[in-house]
């Protein structure tokens, strides 16, 4: 009985006491459940953020991957540009001597305006195509640039005539001492000061230029002399040029004048000029009689000449917009060495070892001017 009274009274109490917890839970549930909604918000907030935090990696990795591949295409662009460059001048130079002396094409002249003619028409075409941006030729603009292109040409006829003659390994070393006098004429017409590195590069070229004429077991004084007087022309070419550039600028449409334009303006104006030349140094009677104009072979070498010359201020812009005048300038004189060289072996030009250290002193001599030109730049 006492078992069974026990038993009944806890299980009355066990009732009281499920009743009063059911109390507890109506009265308290809605703060439980304000407490359960914060922890899984919390919880939820928790989550976010880690899903805040991988996709801030994450977008951190996509721009250091996007950052890598900008680096990679720039330098993937400059190299590009930096080939195409090399190539391009090499080969104009290369396919120039081919025509002239393998050939024994002897209209250096009409080889010039057969190149620029080119040049007009595909330039003109890409400007028209919206490819390209020219500045249209006004009477005002040929009249300023006239002088200009007046050198141009006298600088494109003298190259021709030279390279005939002489081989690319001397004509590469005499073209240093175009250096010599444009720095001369910068100190005298613009009142230019250069380091004493840049006149010993300069001294160098010169020296070089000496001796390697001396021992040139191929000297022809008939190209070593059209090869003086294009040196003279090239410098007077490079400084007219920066006189009359600011006053062509100034009667353009646009108040500029880009290297499209003046590839144009030079090309188109270089026509009716030699035109006249070829009938001055009467390469109208030989052009008449050469078998070469009938070898379908010749017009294909000739045509890539003309090709090789517009690729060549394509080349150099873009090499130029990718990385820089100093570099640009460096890779001009060191693109000279392989020049030489396959210069010398394509056309088996006999050679001493006298002479062979005459070039490259004299390659030397132009990477050494590059240099100081850099460092007096910076």
């Amino acid at each position: 009985m006492e078992d069974t009274s026990k038993v009944g009274r806890s299980g009355e109490r066990g009732l009281k006491l499920h009743e009063l917890n059911g109390l507890v839970d109506q009265t308290t549930s809605p703060l439980r459940k304000d407490v359960v909604n914060r922890s899984s918000f919390s919880m939820k907030s928790h989550e976010n953020d880690e899903i805040d935090l991988e996709g801030g990696k994450l977008e951190k990795d996509r721009d250091k991957m996007a950052r890598s591949n900008r680096v990679f295409k720039i330098q993937n662009q400059a190299l590009l540009s930096g080939l195409a460059y090399c190539i391009s001048s090499c080969s104009m130079i290369l396919v120039n001597k081919l025509v002239l002396s393998s050939y024994d094409f002897n209209a250096g002249i009409s080889l010039m305006l057969y190149q620029n003619l080119i040049s007009v028409i595909i330039v003109s075409v890409l400007s028209f195509l919206g490819i390209i941006s020219t500045e249209p030729l006004t009477w005002r603009l040929i009249k300023v640039w006239l002088p200009v292109n007046v050198i141009f040409v006298g600088m494109l006829i003298t190259s021709m005539f030279s390279l005939k003659y002489i081989n690319v390994a001397m004509v590469t070393v005499l073209k240093n001492v175009t250096n010599v006098i444009t720095a001369l004429g910068e100190m005298y017409l613009f009142s230019k000061h250069h380091e004493s590195r840049v006149w010993a590069a300069l001294f160098l070229m010169i020296i070089s230029a000496i001796s390697g004429g001396i021992t040139d077991l191929s000297f022809h004084a008939v190209g070593y002399a059209w090869q003086i007087v294009n040196c003279f022309l090239t410098a007077s070419y490079s400084l007219t040029l920066r006189r009359v550039m600011d006053t062509a600028k100034q009667v353009t449409r646009s108040g500029n004048l880009n290297e499209f334009s003046m590839v144009l303006l030079n090309n188109t104006l270089s026509v009716p000029l030699g035109i006249i030349l070829i009938f001055v140094f009467n390469e109208v009677e030989y052009l008449s009689r050469t078998p070469l104009l009938r070898l379908p072979l010749f017009w294909l070498v000739i045509t890539l000449s003309g090709f090789l010359g517009l690729a060549i201020s394509f080349t150099s812009m873009w090499f130029l917009h990718q990385t820089g005048a100093t570099t640009y300038s460096l890779v001009g004189s060191l693109n000279k060495i392989p020049l030489s060289i396959a210069g010398i072996l394509l056309f088996k030009v006999p050679t001493s070892l006298e002479n062979s250290a005459s070039i490259f002193f004299g390659l030397l001599a132009g990477v050494f001017f590059a240099r100081a030109k850099m460092q007096q730049r910076s």
